[in-house]
């Protein structure tokens, strides 16, 4: 009886579990249709043109305006270094001493030389006057005067050839100091106490290099230069009145360097080599946080678009070859618009193409859509724009921007 009983049961237990199956399904489907019709909330912005200044980033290297090779001039041992190495000197501070006492010798034999031209030319004057005298009594022949002044004017010569060759002496006695050609910075001493110095091969002693203020020598591509001023002549880019260029340096860890440049001059030819342009701008360096032989990147103004349109830059996606986008909201869903980048302006990025003056961006939010996606926007509360300032890293497109030169 109880095997009837267990067999019955079986039939309605599978319908029971069917019944509960198909209620639970009915449940469910309404509340994934509600869970599809959900707007994702996503954080946007309207843009706007806005008057930008435009940058241009260019490499460059740093180069002392003013530096001097210390080299020996005279022939000796090297008494004395009379510096510090790394300090600050003074034109005409004593930098070496070589060894003097041969060129002393060489100093006093000069002038032991030039008395004895001198006492000579005093006998020879003497009888050169007495002569004078002696010729219009007819007392000496005209032969024994003309060799009287003649000796004179020999006596004269030699007298000024022992002074030449006292001061030639004295000028290499005065080399055995050697003393900073200019003001600036000293490096190492290329040689030790007691080395020997050649004044024919010039021997390397030190390097001085004046570093209140620097040169940066950069290059820019020709075609970037023909572009910049197609975009002035056409209205797109405005420059400044005066020309004048404002040139910031930025560093290696990104940090824009507190001085503030000017650039000097453009080149007027093309290397035919590189096509580049080779220009110069110089730097105050007051704290010497710039170095020759450092290289820096520096940073144009050329000019000012009037109708720039600015996204954050954090709207920007990248694809894995490289391309970028936006995504817009348009008619309540979302639409991946293909940009072109260009500068960089304190955290926002210009767009060149892609995007119209009202488009909405979308900022914030992109975990949790994709085309098509029906979204809900709310206004970005991100920081407000600041004055636009250099660009922090120039874009490829970047190259639309305004000539300088």
């Amino acid at each position: 009886m109880f095997k009837t009983r267990h067999l019955a049961w079986r039939p309605l237990r599978a319908v029971l579990f069917s019944a509960t199956f198909l209620l639970a399904a009915c449940g469910e489907k309404p509340q994934q249709q509600d869970m599809a019709g959900m707007k994702v909330p996503v954080s946007v912005i309207q843009v706007q043109p806005e008057v930008t200044s435009i940058f241009t980033e260019l490499p460059g290297r740093v180069e002392a305006i003013k530096e001097a090779q210390v080299r020996a001039r005279v022939t000796g041992i090297v008494t004395a270094i009379n510096f510090d190495q790394g300090s600050e000197v003074k034109e005409g501070d004593l930098l070496f001493t070589i060894d003097p006492a041969p060129y002393e010798a060489v100093r006093d034999q000069a002038a032991a030389q030039l008395k004895n031209a001198q006492a000579e030319l005093g006998t020879a004057n003497a009888l050169a006057q007495r002569y004078s005298k002696l010729i219009k009594e007819n007392a000496v022949s005209r032969q024994d005067y003309d060799t009287a002044m003649a000796g004179s004017n020999q006596a004269q010569a030699a007298v000024a050839a022992a002074r030449a060759t006292l001061k030639a002496a004295e000028i290499d006695l005065g080399y055995t100091k050697v003393t900073a050609p200019i003001s600036g910075r000293i490096g190492r001493a290329e040689i030790t106490e007691g080395a020997l110095v050649n004044a024919a091969q010039a021997t390397h002693l030190a390097t001085i290099q004046q570093l209140d203020s620097l040169y940066v020598d950069i290059t820019r591509p020709v075609g970037e230069v023909m572009a910049l001023r197609k975009a002035i002549a056409d209205g797109t880019l405005r420059s400044d009145p005066d020309g004048a260029a404002k040139v910031s340096a930025v560093l290696d860890d990104r940090s824009i360097y507190s001085e503030t440049g000017r650039l000097l001059f453009s080149g007027v030819s093309v290397d035919p080599t590189t096509g580049q342009l080779n220009m110069r701008a110089v730097f105050p360096n007051p704290d010497q946080l710039l170095l020759p032989g450092m290289f820096v990147r520096v940073r144009v103004e050329q000019g000012v678009d009037e109708q720039a349109l600015l996204v954050p830059a954090q709207a920007v996606q990248y694809a894995a070859n490289g391309a970028t986008s936006l995504m817009l909201i348009k008619e309540g869903a979302v639409h991946a618009s293909p940009v072109k980048l260009g500068n960089a302006v304190q955290g926002r990025v210009i767009i060149n193409d892609g995007i119209q003056a009202g488009d909405t961006v979308i900022v914030e939010g992109f975990q949790k859509i994709g085309p098509g996606a029906p979204v809900q926007p709310i206004p970005w509360k991100g920081e407000a724009p600041t004055p636009a300032k250099p660009a922090t890293d120039a874009q490829p497109e970047t190259s639309s921007t305004a000539d300088n030169g």
